[in-house]
């Protein structure tokens, strides 16, 4: 079994900073500090929380330093446990926030929604995937699941693929890698060959694929795509936001990648025998590593949401098709040659 990790220097000037999510099984996000003459940027200061705060502020201070000397934050996405300390740490130093363009837009209009109209659209969207109303209830978002998030920060700067971050003396690039998120990005610091992963590459999980309304092309078609992508930094050493560093960055995106093609293949196999399924019917078929029956609650939720993506996936690629004969109803999928064998 591994131990959680500790406050590390792994090459000269770059600090592993473990800061803790409270009450979720992975357990914590690892930070990542990069020093460069007399600055320091910080990629994904974690979770906001009071114990984050404190773990992230004795964690610098291992490091020689204090939240003052920040000069930089580097989101690789806009998802709570990456983000949730920036805001807090910009105003304790004065630091810039930067992130890929396609995850500014989330910023842009926090605190605008209005709650029931949110929660309206929420169970429409559950009742279209042909969720039961007793678990629609159960799995629909409420406003004390929206308020224990923290608001996405709003950048100083828009980072695009290639660039370079502003550290004298060190050339570390943005990797722009959607799937997980729209705008997700992983960093390759190519003088210390590290890949700092974020989430599009775990060494044990796979990550969350979702579609979003900004979505241009699936999330999956996006995974994928990126996850080819990655490959070809196979001789760094992967710094991951979770878990553990690992080598042998392209056989685990193969890994991945046969992970979600099983998925598909099942999916449609499924389709095949029971044509006209609805989006949650499907995902309470197919195989899931606790089985069915031990997932409850939100995670259900989440099983749902990347069922969709997969469905998403397969009627991009013109694989199956689905129809919603009541526009009140549910939505029904089948494969594109109608199930014949």
């Amino acid at each position: 079994m591994r131990s959680d990790p500790t406050v590390e220097e792994l090459r000269p000037g770059l600090w592993a900073i473990p800061v803790p999510i409270p009450d979720h099984p992975l357990r914590y996000t690892v930070s990542y500090l990069f020093e460069a003459a007399d600055q320091a940027v910080i990629v994904d200061p974690g979770w906001c929380s009071d114990d984050g705060w404190s773990a992230l502020q004795w964690g610098l201070r291992q490091t020689g330093r204090s939240a003052g000397d920040i000069a930089g934050i580097v989101v690789t996405h806009a998802h709570p446990d990456h983000h949730g300390l920036a805001e807090r740490l910009r105003r304790a130093s004065g630091a810039w926030i930067a992130m890929h363009a396609l995850e500014a837009p989330l910023s842009d209009s926090r605190g605008d929604w209005d709650p029931d109209l949110r929660r309206t659209n929420d169970v429409a969207v559950l009742r279209e995937n042909g969720v039961p109303d007793p678990i629609v209830t159960e799995i629909v978002h409420d406003e004390e699941f929206f308020a224990s998030f923290e608001p996405t920060p709003i950048p100083d700067r828009r980072l695009e693929d290639g660039d370079r971050l502003p550290l004298r003396g060190r050339d570390v690039r943005v990797v722009w890698t959607p799937g997980h998120a729209p705008g997700h990005i992983c960093l390759y610091d190519a003088d210390a060959d590290v890949f700092l992963s974020g989430d599009h590459v775990l060494p044990r999980i796979s990550p969350q694929i979702f579609d979003q309304p900004h979505n241009k092309s699936s999330a999956l078609s996006d995974y994928l795509a990126s996850l080819d992508r990655v490959a070809a930094y196979d001789s760094a050493e992967v710094l991951p936001a979770h878990e553990y560093r690992f080598r042998g960055l392209a056989a685990r995106t193969v890994e991945l990648t046969r992970h979600h093609e099983a998925r598909l293949a099942e999916i449609e196999t499924l389709l095949r025998a029971r044509p006209g399924a609805t989006a949650w019917f499907v995902t309470t078929e197919i195989s899931w590593s606790r089985g069915w029956d031990a997932i409850e609650g939100q995670t259900r939720r989440i099983a749902l949401g990347e069922t969709v993506a997969h469905l998403n996936y397969l009627i991009e690629n013109g694989r199956i098709r689905s129809s919603r004969p009541d526009p009140d109803g549910p939505r029904y999928y089948e494969l594109a040659d109608g199930g014949r064998c």
